[in-house]
């Protein structure tokens, strides 16, 4: 098994590494500065911006897939994900006329990126996050967020979305609660562990492919 990760020095996308490397997979990594990454010596490191279409396409060359644990550094205004997942996805789409295609995704997303995320969370809660949260601080966030479903969304890729609410780096609970409607009720965090433990099933997992799911304690 070939895995490619985009993200991969982010608290989740070392995870993701690690777990795919504990389970003999072949890993390859776009990495900005690769000399500074401490898994360096275990994983095919590329060196390049996934910003830039050239080294996201040696990037994903041969997977068999992808995952993505890209996102914002700050709660400014980065335009990450708007720039970089077309990439990917475009990347990904010029496969299709190769003897083994590149189709998988797997993208970390967040529980604020569609209209409907919290309609099964108290009203209460609701009016704050969607009136205050969503306009204020996390307003540049969300952008991302949504711009990221779009695109991935909109594509024709095998792709699978997961949407946590907040995450911590706390331990693993080993359980959790998933939706592919909304964020389970009262759902308001999830360690990265669980996330990224969950986003591993998926390489095998069938369920959500072309979907997005939701996840929380």
């Amino acid at each position: 098994m070939k895995v490619a990760i985009f993200g991969a020095s982010g608290a989740t996308g070392r995870l993701l590494i690690r777990r795919s490397l504990d389970s003999g997979y072949e890993v390859t990594a776009l990495l900005r500065k690769p000399d500074a990454f401490p898994m360096r010596d275990r994983v095919h490191a590329i060196q390049g911006s996934a910003f830039e279409l050239a080294p996201v396409r040696e990037t994903i060359e041969g997977a068999d897939v992808v995952f993505s644990a890209l996102g914002a550094n700050s709660l400014k205004k980065e335009d990450v994900l708007e720039r970089a997942v077309p990439q990917i996805i475009s990347a990904m789409q010029q496969t299709a006329t190769q003897a083994q295609p590149v189709r998988r995704l797997i993208v970390l997303g967040s529980a604020g990126a569609l209209p409907d995320s919290l309609d099964k969370q108290p009203a209460w809660r609701r009016w704050i996050v969607q009136n205050i949260v969503y306009n204020t601080f996390l307003k540049w966030p969300v952008a991302s967020q949504i711009s990221q479903w779009s695109n991935v969304s909109h594509s024709n890729l095998d792709w699978t979305m997961v949407m946590p609410p907040m995450l911590t780096n706390t331990p693993a609970h080993g359980h959790y609660r998933i939706d592919g409607d909304a964020l389970p009720r009262n759902g308001s965090r999830i360690s990265r562990e669980d996330v990224a433990d969950f986003m591993m099933q998926q390489i095998t997992s069938p369920q959500w492919i072309r979907k997005g799911v939701y996840i929380s304690w």
